[in-house]
């Protein structure tokens, strides 16, 4: 029944285009606590098994969730935004930690320090299970979905490990806290060497052993899976909670390493994980007891308001200082801090474990604390992530290019090459798995569908390029494109050069194939140096226009705006209301004006967001 609520609550939340993580919590309330059709007794005899039922579900389910979100945690992504990324795993968690534990004391008042910083560990974490699922239905710019999804697997590793080290060393023993520090150095060292130890063989057997020919794909996959739980079970086998970080690390090895089936590991890990952690959330939120929360509703939510509204805002603020953020983009990723499966979990299992410590009182705290702020993150956060991406605009516009060719792909590196968002919907399967190898987004379908054109981001969408070989298509693409989504800019490619008027006659952007080769020869014969400049493989050159938008700049002229350009960077063309204009140093500019940027590429990008700023 937990795994088709599960489904069920997957398929609704992709209908709805909500995070998943709410109706996974709604279910199980509905079925435990509300209801009482599930009973904790009914799942876990805890008087007969102990914790070990429940300890083991998780740690399998939590084992394959954090190696899922690991495995795409592509190296490459981190050089978005690296020092932000950075801060925010190391400044920003240490903000997180002391702040929290401060907020559980003061709300509290008669909450030991110990169990003020415990709660205060594991809602450190945000991790993937809740991240992941608001990314799907917000695609942000990379550099922001980048800095999320670290923080979050991260997060998950060093807060697990951190949550374990306070509750053995400090809750339960009384020692001091300056054991912490090692105790956290040894476990995170043992699932680290764990983790590439796991990662190094199951590479060496994916890539050198034959796995039989017919069954290869299926062979992997499982053989992958198998790896993640190893690496968990192995580490945690010689240190509590040092599975986490081993799971993680085999994931991002994994994922960063040239392994073969890797579309098939992809999809496999994928499904596999949504229903662990479609169970997992489920069943934490079914055996939940209501009283708990609330006794500690008050203190609970005052705990919830501080994480969400105070630290949150402040750690990110701090973390991204300097950084190429928008201010739009910070107050977005400030919003977007709900915690997920590490703290619902390891909480439920230390309140058991202090429960048979005769400290019902400080486990009470410790669960109803740690699940009021995830429903409140979860809920709040997880259904209003949408609509403040959208207040704040940081969804960003995307280029769509119908045709994976040659055409479309070198447009593609191009364009991404300076920042656009770029999706191929391409019908070929095998141009697909290359377009997708190549590091780029693609659809499967057909770009004349209305409902492929949609599911590719059609109606958030600034321009759409027909690039396929056949001249038919391109011209329905483009009629779609401008009469279903109303996309201004739309732009064909003609094959054959007879059928340039017609295109232009329907009012479509047209791009003859001949034409642009007959430009580019005759750009290398009268322009050689600029040509250059702007189309060797290894360019350093760009040239871009931009609408200005930065009241700075408004109703100043050149004079006084270039000097607070970048370097390398001039504006060389104003469009005013369909006018090119040539300016002068006297020139000013006006609201709505389009300049045209040439300098270095760099220079070029810096260039755009200081006229652009949102």
């Amino acid at each position: 029944m937990i795994f088709a609520l599960g489904v069920g609550a997957q398929l609704l939340a992709a209908r709805l285009r909500l995070p998943s993580i709410i109706f996974y919590i709604a279910a199980g309330l509905a079925i435990g606590p509300l209801s009482g059709f599930v009973l904790p007794s009914r799942l876990f005899s805890l008087e007969t098994f102990g914790a070990g039922p429940l300890s083991a579900i998780v740690g399998l389910s939590v084992a394959i969730i954090v190696f899922e979100g690991a495995f795409h945690l592509h190296l490459d992504r981190l050089r978005e935004a690296p020092a932000a990324t950075f801060r925010l795993v190391t400044l920003g968690a240490g903000i997180a930690l002391v702040g929290t534990a401060v907020a559980v004391k003061l709300a509290f008042g008669t909450a030991t320090w110990g169990l003020s910083f415990l709660i205060g560990a594991l809602l450190v974490a945000t991790g993937p299970t809740v991240i992941a699922p608001i990314l799907q239905v917000v695609p942000v710019r990379d550099r922001v979905a980048a800095a999320l999804e670290t923080e979050g697997i991260v997060n998950d590793v060093t807060a697990a490990i951190t949550a374990v080290v306070v509750f053995e060393v400090v809750v339960l023993s009384g020692n001091p806290p300056v054991e912490l520090l090692s105790a956290f150095a040894e476990r995170l060292g043992q699932g680290v060497l764990v983790g590439v130890i796991v990662a190094g063989v199951v590479y060496y057997l994916l890539r050198y052993i034959d796995l039989s020919p017919g069954d290869a794909p299926r062979n992997a996959r499982l053989l992958v899976l198998a790896g993640a739980i190893v690496s968990y079970a192995g580490a945690n086998y010689l240190s509590g909670e040092a599975g986490v970080a081993a799971a993680a690390t085999a994931g991002i090895v994994l994922g960063n390493l040239d392994i073969p089936y890797e579309e098939d590991i992809t999809a496999f890990k994928g499904d596999v994980t949504l229903l662990v952690l479609s169970f997992v959330f489920i069943t934490l939120a079914a055996i939940l007891e209501l009283e708990v929360l609330f006794d500690v509703l008050v203190p609970g939510l005052i705990v919830a308001v501080a994480v969400a509204a105070v630290i949150r805002p402040l750690l990110m603020y701090v973390s991204t200082v300097g950084g190429r953020f928008t201010f739009g983009e910070r107050a977005f990723m400030s919003f977007v801090g709900p915690r997920g499966i590490i703290p619902a979990s390891v909480a439920t299992l230390f309140a058991i474990e202090l429960q048979s410590q005769g400290m019902a009182a400080e486990a009470n705290v410790l669960i109803g604390t740690v699940f009021l702020v995830i429903l409140a993150t979860a809920v709040v956060e997880g259904g209003l992530a949408r609509y403040v991406a959208q207040y704040f605009d940081v969804i960003p516009m995307r280029v769509i290019i119908v045709g994976g060719g040659r055409v479309g792909r070198a447009l593609a590196d191009r364009l991404e090459d300076r920042g656009e968002n770029v999706v191929i919907i391409e019908d070929d399967e095998t141009q697909v798995e290359e377009i997708r190898n190549d590091g780029f987004t693609a659809i499967i379908g057909d770009g004349t569908d209305t409902d492929v054109l949609r599911e590719s981001g059609a109606n958030n969408a600034k321009t759409v390029v027909a690039a396929t070989g056949d001249d038919d298509t391109n011209l329905l693409v483009a009629q779609l494109a401008s009469t279903n989504f109303e996309i201004e800019d739309v732009i064909a490619r003609a094959n054959n050069p007879d059928n340039v008027e017609a295109f232009e006659d329907l009012g479509v952007r047209t791009i003859s194939s001949s034409m642009a080769v007959a430009w580019a020869i005759d750009n290398q014969i009268e322009r050689p140096a600029i040509a250059h400049w702007m189309t060797d493989i290894d360019r350093v050159g760009d040239v871009q226009e931009v609408e200005v938008t930065s009241e700075n700049l408004i109703g100043r002229s050149l004079r006084e705006i270039g000097p607070e350009l970048p370097d390398s960077c001039l504006i060389a063309l104003v469009n005013r209301d369909g006018e090119t204009i040539v300016p002068n140093a006297e020139f000013t500019i006006q609201a709505g004006d389009k300049v045209t940027l040439l300098g270095e590429s760099d220079a070029v990008r810096e260039g755009m967001a200081f006229c652009h700023q949102s």
